[in-house]
């Protein structure tokens, strides 16, 4: 079989000449998700906010938890910096989750006409991007009825996003390429994706964790963008730009290592489903 370009020039010129066909499989994908319920899309925000308050409720109310420790931050302040952490996380669980049957579920694709497998991974990434813009849009409101003011830095917030957004996409095509061959990988990037949701600090400031293990904690890649994101959501801080460049560069890095993976792969897909 010929082997596939696996140049990441290449798969950038494929996604764009494919851009149309990715929007209207987000789109199918996003109102697929809530067909049939009561509610619809009211979901999308009723979901990340009634997470939000179970969190709130058990690490605020009953571990009596306090952002840094601090009586100025109230119950509701605690619960707007706890949500922005679920929000940001909630892009990286629901992708990674996907991941290892994105093509797998899509074996029609695969097996009868000639598609473009190599957006697939991309739709995921998009929709949990959309997903969770609802989530990015109640951490706003509840900031703005707290605080009566929206930072200007908001509009940096695709800055810190994109780097993630590709990482996350590298993720994707590497457990979406293997996920084929390897049925297992599903239970392990399931208990990955809960470990992460507690080695991240979602439910407490870094400052609260023992200084000699605050390193480690930097070496996990959803950190810096969780901290990055509540910086210009919330406390009006630019973001730290030479981490941006350092994690773009490393995500980029990634991105291409996967999509190699992901191309040099493709050609067994159909063999082993």
């Amino acid at each position: 079989m010929t082997e596939q370009p696996a140049s990441l020039t290449w798969y950038i010129r494929s996604l764009l000449a494919h851009r149309d066909l990715i929007y209207r499989m987000v789109e199918r994908e996003f109102t697929q998700r809530f067909r049939g319920s009561v509610l619809g899309a009211v979901w999308a925000i009723l979901t990340p906010l009634l997470t939000a308050l179970v969190y709130t409720f058990v690490f605020g109310t009953v571990f009596k938890a306090r952002w840094g420790g601090s009586p100025a931050d109230s119950q509701n302040s605690f619960t707007v910096i706890l949500l922005t952490g679920v929000v940001v996380h909630s892009m990286f669980a629901e992708a990674l989750g996907r991941a290892p049957v994105v093509v797998l579920s899509n074996a029609g694709y695969v097996k009868k006409v000639v598609f473009p497998l190599e957006i697939l991974p991309v739709v995921a990434v998009c929709t949990a991007l959309l997903n969770a813009s609802f989530g990015l849009v109640i951490v706003l409101m509840l900031n703005l009825a707290l605080t009566h003011a929206i930072q200007p830095t908001v509009l940096l917030l695709p800055v810190v996003l994109f780097p993630y957004l590709l990482f996350i996409t590298g993720l994707v095509l590497f457990l979406g390429a293997t996920g084929v061959y390897v049925r297992d990988l599903s239970q392990i990037v399931g208990f990955l994706i809960t470990v992460s949701l507690f080695l991240t600090p979602i439910f407490y400031p870094i400052t609260a964790v023992p200084a000699s293990f605050q390193r480690v904690m930097w070496l996990n890649p959803l950190t810096f963008i969780v901290e990055q994101t509540r910086g210009v959501l919330l406390f009006g801080s630019l973001p730290d730009w030479r981490g941006a460049v350092l994690y773009t560069a490393a995500a980029t890095l990634l991105l291409a290592m996967c999509f190699w993976w992901f191309q040099r792969t493709r050609n067994g897909f159909a063999d082993v489903m």
